[in-house]
């Protein structure tokens, strides 16, 4: 085959275009910091970069929800502190009123702080996240003591339907891992109530200190310790409640620590995957620019002088 001066000039021009793309995608990727700017550079990277980012937004997601969730639990550990302490209280004025030195109006009296811590616990069954009731089962917009509308039996807000109340509320914090963020407090606050009613209803009807002691089933066992089966039931409820949100406390604080390990892990694959090695890139750079220059000398040597250069 006859070698053309026409063929080595389209030679050295391919030569050099090769080269200046070359440069061009390695300046691109140090830009960039990252190996593929659009899905044609390398469609597998590219794919799997596409399933890492997918990876994070459903991490970050369930780090979101789980934030929600330690809300939700903590607020109700510190209510269901706030009814322990009430129900402590209630307790010493039972055996204060138990005690006949007191006079009429001293139970008066403790009927009226009875009433009160009454109204208090009521509130607290209706302690709200945001507009959230977290008592009120899946009825988050309404409470669960509505004092516009109460239902003449229950006490509670009439509008809350007893399926709604006794539903469960789960937040996803993993794949397939739903945890339960609210306790039922309808059935708890109504035993509650219930005895708090009965309560101010002795007191108010004037009962002795015996009577007071008899219609509570008041006892006094060893170490002067007073029991008040009703009263210490529901005190032991309020522990064994608190306990459950504790351990789910404690499982959201595993879940948390697995989420941001899981972030960690994607995010350096996805780095391995697609940012750029600079001190490879600089290398590739250099070299590619050696050929360039080369190519350049050659060529000029190879092309012809033109008719301008022998005039001249």
């Amino acid at each position: 085959m006859r070698v053309t001066q026409s063929m080595l000039s389209s030679n050295m021009l391919r030569n050099l275009n090769t080269s200046y793309n070359k440069m061009s995608k390695l300046q691109e990727q140090m830009n960039s910091g990252k190996l593929v700017n659009r899905p044609s550079d390398d469609p597998v990277i590219a794919v799997k970069g596409m399933g890492y980012r997918v990876d994070l937004d459903k991490n970050a997601q369930f780090q979101r929800n789980i934030n929600e969730a330690n809300t939700w639990t903590d607020t109700t550990d510190e209510a269901l502190d706030q009814v322990g302490s009430a129900l402590i209280r209630v307790k010493e004025l039972i055996v204060q009123a138990a005690n006949d030195t007191n006079t009429t109006e001293d139970r008066q009296k403790i009927s009226v702080e009875i009433s009160q811590i009454r109204e208090q616990l009521k509130d607290v069954a209706n302690t709200k996240i945001g507009d959230n009731y977290i008592f009120s089962g899946t009825h988050t917009n309404s409470p669960l003591y509505d004092n516009n509308n109460v239902d003449p039996v229950t006490g509670q807000n009439a509008a809350l339907t007893q399926n709604g109340v006794e539903n469960t509320i789960t937040i996803n914090v993993f794949d397939g891992i739903s945890i339960q963020v609210n306790v039922q407090g309808n059935e708890y606050f109504k035993e509650i109530d219930d005895f708090m009613g009965q309560l101010e209803t002795i007191l108010n009807n004037g009962a002795t200190g015996a009577e007071i002691g008899t219609a509570l089933g008041a006892t006094i066992v060893d170490n002067n310790m007073t029991t008040i089966p009703a009263l210490d039931a529901i005190h032991a409820k309020t522990l064994t409640m608190r306990a459950e949100v504790g351990a789910r406390q404690n499982r959201l604080e595993l879940m948390e620590n697995r989420l941001k390990i899981q972030e960690v892990n994607v995010t350096k694959q996805l780095s391995e995957n697609e940012d750029t090695d600079y001190s490879k890139a600089i290398t590739d750079m250099a070299t590619t620019e050696s050929i360039h220059q080369a190519a350049l000398s050659v060529g000029a040597k190879i092309i012809q002088q033109t008719l301008v250069d022998f005039i001249r």
